[in-house]
Formats: C-alpha cells, sequence, structure tokens
C-alpha cells in the first residue's frame, strides 16, 4: 500500500524520515549572534534574557484597560501591548457617525491626550515597554505617547517600544487604511527620521507578516510578503537619505505562529537569515542593522469556539515554536478569544502558558536547541528557496506598492485561504473539536463584551474637552498641520504640538484627509 503524502500547510512535502544527507553544507558556518543569524540574533539567546513577555490588551475606555494592565503587571508581565478599537485605527474620533457601534469594542477607544493619560495612569513610560498595534495612525498615536512622556518628564532618549506602523499589508491583507500609499510611506519615513533623533530606542515600525497570515495566507507567504513589504520601507528611508546603519536598527518584525510545530519553527530561523542578506545587499555594513528582530503572537485564525479550552493546547504548541524559533517578545492568544475579548483568567493562563515554558520546560538553555535537525535544517531550506522565489515575481513587479495596487498579494492570500478551508471540509485536514473529534455542546463560558454605552462616556468625555481647551490655538495647529502637510515637511513635531494642544485624532486625521486625500480599492 503506498504511503500517505503529508504536507505542511505550504505544499513542502514532509518525508518520513530525513537523514544528514538532508542538511545544508553551510551548517556548520553558522553560529548564534553572528550573520546570517540563522540561528539567532544573540549568541546565548534566552540564558541572557529572556523573551518579553507581553499581552495584548485594550477594550473599552482608557480607564478600564488601565486596570488591565496594573493587573498584568501585577502576574508577571515584562511588556505591555496595546489594541486599539476601530475608530482610532482608522481615524475618526468616537463621536463620529461612522464610530458608532464600534467604539471600544476590539481595542481601547483613544480620543485625545486625555485618554492617553488615563490608559497609562500610574505606569512609568521610563520603566515599561510598550507596544502599540496600530498603522494609519501610528504617528498621532506615538505622538500622544511623547507628548505623555514629557508630561511625566521621563527622559525621550530611555523610551522603549514599537509601533506597527506597517501600511502596506493593510492594502494587502487587513483594511485599517486612510491615505494612498504615497503620502503614507511618506509619513512613515517622517517617523523614521523623527525617531532615529529623539527617540532612538524606539521601533519605528514593526513589519507585519502577522494579519497577512491571518487573512489566510502559508508560512512561506507569510515571509515573502512581509520582508518584500519590508524592502520597500527600507528602500523609501534610503531615498530620503536615511543611513541604513542607523534607521535598520530600529526596524522590527511581527510574525505570526500557527499549529505546524516544525514548519513554524523553519519559517522564523529562515526569516531572520533572509532579511540579514536583504539588508546587506542594500547596502547594510554594521550587523546589528542586519538583525531581525521580531515579536510573534499566536494564531487568532486558528483558535476555534467549539470545545474552547482545547485552544490552551493549540496556544502552547505555538508557543514553543516561537521560543525554539528565536522570537524576542511575544503574546500567547486567551483560549476563549474566538468567543469575545479575553477574559482576566484567560489572559493569565495565556500568561502562565509563557511562564511555564520559559522557567520549567529547560528549552530557554541553549541557542537555538534543534539546530542540526535533519528535518529543521531541511525545512529551513525549504521555506528560503520558496520564499525568494516568490518575492523574485514581486520585485520584477516593481516591489511591494506595485504588487499589491495589481492585486497580486490580495489574490494569492485569497487563494491560500480557500484551500485551506476547503481542507478543513474535505476533512482533509482535521481540527479537533471542530470538523473531528466533535461533542454535542452548551456553550457555558464567560464571555465578555463590551456594550454600546461606551460610546456615549467618550462622547461626553470630547464634549468636556472641546468645551475646555483653546479652540482657537487649536484651529491654529491644524492649519499648521495642513500646510507642514502640503509642503512636504516631517509631520512628528506638528502633532506633536498638535495633540499637546488638545487637538483630537479624529481632527488630526481629518486634516491630513483633505490634504492627502483617502484610499479606495
Amino acid at each position: 500500500m503506498a504511503e500517505k503524502k503529508v504536507e505542511t500547510d505550504s505544499g513542502i512535502e514532509i518525508k518520513s524520515l530525513y537523514t544528514a544527507a538532508d542538511l545544508p553544507n553551510s551548517l556548520n558556518a553558522e553560529v548564534p549572534g553572528k550573520f546570517p543569524f540563522t540561528r539567532g540574533i544573540q549568541g546565548n539567546m534566552y540564558r541572557g534574557k529572556l523573551w518579553t513577555m507581553r499581552q495584548y490588551s485594550g477594550f473599552s475606555t482608557a480607564s478600564e484597560s488601565n486596570r488591565r494592565y496594573h493587573y498584568l503587571l501585577s502576574q508577571g508581565v515584562t511588556g505591555l501591548s496595546v489594541a486599539f478599537d476601530l475608530p482610532t485605527q482608522i481615524g475618526y474620533d468616537s463621536d463620529h457617525l461612522l464610530a458608532d457601534g464600534e467604539v471600544g469594542k476590539v481595542g481601547v477607544a483613544i480620543d485625545s491626550i486625555d485618554d492617553i493619560e488615563e490608559l497609562f495612569a500610574g505606569i512609568s513610560l521610563e520603566k515599561v515597554s510598550t507596544s502599540m498595534t496600530i498603522n494609519a495612525t501610528a504617528f498621532i498615536l506615538l505622538a500622544l505617547y511623547v507628548a505623555l512622556a514629557k508630561k511625566q518628564r521621563a527622559d525621550l532618549k530611555c523610551i522603549s517600544g514599537t509601533i506597527q506602523n506597517d501600511i502596506l499589508k493593510e492594502y494587502a491583507a487587513r483594511g485599517t487604511y486612510i491615505f494612498p500609499p504615497k503620502p503614507s510611506m511618506k509619513i512613515i519615513t517622517d517617523i523614521f527620521e523623527w525617531c532615529a533623533s529623539e527617540l532612538p530606542k524606539w521601533n519605528t515600525i514593526s513589519i507585519s507578516g502577522y494579519h497577512i497570515r491571518e487573512a489566510g495566507s502559508n508560512a512561506v507567504q507569510e515571509i515573502a510578503f512581509t520582508l518584500s513589504n519590508g524592502k520597500e520601507y527600507a528602500r523609501a528611508a534610503m531615498d530620503r537619505k536615511l543611513d541604513i546603519n542607523v534607521f535598520g536598527k530600529r526596524l522590527s518584525f511581527f510574525f505570526n505562529s500557527h499549529n505546524n510545530l516544525f514548519e513554524e519553527i523553519a519559517k522564523f530561523r529562515a526569516a531572520r537569515r533572509m532579511w540579514a542578506k536583504i539588508m546587506k545587499q542594500l547596502g547594510a555594513t554594521e550587523e546589528k542593522a542586519m538583525m531581525m528582530r521580531f515579536h510573534t503572537q499566536t494564531g487568532g485564525s486558528t483558535l476555534t469556539a467549539q470545545q474552547p479550552l482545547n485552544n490552551i493546547v493549540r496556544v502552547t504548541t505555538q508557543t514553543l515554536s516561537a521560543v525554539l524559533g528565536g522570537t524576542q517578545s511575544l503574546h500567547t492568544n486567551g483560549y476563549d478569544e474566538a468567543l469575545g475579548l479575553p477574559t482576566e483568567e484567560a489572559a493569565k493562563i495565556a500568561l502562565r502558558t509563557q511562564q511555564i515554558i520559559a522557567y520549567e520546560s529547560g528549552i530557554a538553555a541553549a541557542a537555538d536547541p534543534l539546530a542540526g535537525s535533519y528535518l529543521i535544517e531541511s525545512l529551513t531550506d525549504q521555506i528560503e528557496s520558496m520564499s525568494w522565489e516568490l518575492m523574485g515575481k514581486i520585485d520584477k513587479m516593481g516591489g511591494s506598492v506595485a504588487a499589491i495596487e495589481s492585486g497580486f498579494m490580495q489574490d494569492e492570500i485569497a487563494r491560500s485561504a480557500y484551500d485551506y478551508q476547503h481542507q478543513i471540509e474535505t476533512q482533509e485536514k482535521i481540527i479537533v473539536g471542530l470538523n473531528s473529534f466533535e461533542e454535542k455542546e452548551s456553550n457555558q463560558e464567560i464571555i465578555f463584551k463590551v456594550d454600546d454605552s461606551i460610546r456615549r462616556l467618550q462622547i461626553g468625555k470630547l464634549q468636556k474637552l472641546r468645551s475646555s481647551r483653546d479652540n482657537l490655538q487649536c484651529k491654529k495647529l491644524l492649519i499648521s498641520l495642513s500646510e507642514k502637510a502640503r509642503e512636504g515637511e516631517n509631520l512628528m513635531p506638528c502633532v506633536i504640538e498638535a495633540v499637546e494642544g488638545c487637538c483630537t485624532l479624529g481632527e488630526i486625521s481629518d486634516t491630513l484627509r483633505s490634504v492627502y486625500g483617502e484610499y479606495k480599492q
């Protein structure tokens, strides 16, 4: 009887046996902490410092989210990761007509400097690293964060964290864009330029494969599209005459971790090696500018509403692949997130998953512990080869912007998503509790949801802000912002002045909409 063919999610055939013949010739030359960083960016990896343990959280009002942050910090979280609601992500204040029904639902509502003060009340920005999952309005959220740091009398040279700030994947996979690609790229390079001198420890972009994977891509597409986007950002910065050895050190990445343990570990190793080569080809000469530093989040799309406790096992498997793959930062999903926002209990279990693996499993004792595995090394090479091939197609189109504008990336992701769903529906792929090993369930899970009263609270805060601020000064600040945008100047200083003067996120976004227009697909 013929042996059944087994493939990874990317279509890589897995043999039943791997031997030394499957190992690459260059294996012995690669060590952790040295170019091309296949085996990790630090020589001793987690023996020197564990990955940053984050919990992605944000919901309802700033004060409610602040309570969750204090709870997570008390439980051992070493970095905050902020989720924003959809109106904040696409540049609308909570009182805008299009914000109705969405305020505080998938993240925290942030309209003004008052909200950012509430969000981080009692938290020293000098002492915590903050990651913000925000893209189209990333420059405004960064300005708000800087304004708060100044109010706290913090040393901006010591402030650390990350804004996602990756607009290209929004056009390709996620959809929370505002402006057309050209002005969006200009704003991103404004941030690169400003942070290089004013906020040197800040990661100015987190180039995201996570949302590309959540949209339905496979592991190879996740790497190829993400690194292509990374090249586009690097080239845009170089066109602004920025030094690749300076901005290159502040680029970071954000990847997904799915259930195929070995493919995911190999994916992370291949991505690191590829990025080092890309940066070297672009002209980087300092090794730190060639290092791929990345945050990982476990796969939200892999979680099931059926038998939700099974998700704890899925998240654990995904955590193992991220750590064995050498991540610098990690968020683990709550088991109940297919049902609603994570409850406090689910968030705690997710954090404990990281802590048990860090302190009890022994995985952190050695750098790249699976190096030399016949299977892992073979998969790393195959993923790299397939990713280069796909990136070559994008390069021939003229790069990521051209590939997005032509619909190439979107079509590739849609095709992969269709194939994956077809495999589930035909039971070619088994999802425990979903299409096999099902149970008749009476759902008694506690579901955490945000009600619509949050919008009324935010509207009240906005009304109070607008009645107490200097509205004439706000108008002058917004006119100045419009002029600077038309003249092509760096917008960061002007946006910081605007938020300090109590201009709202929606007002700043609308001012720039009037200059740049809105992108329509």
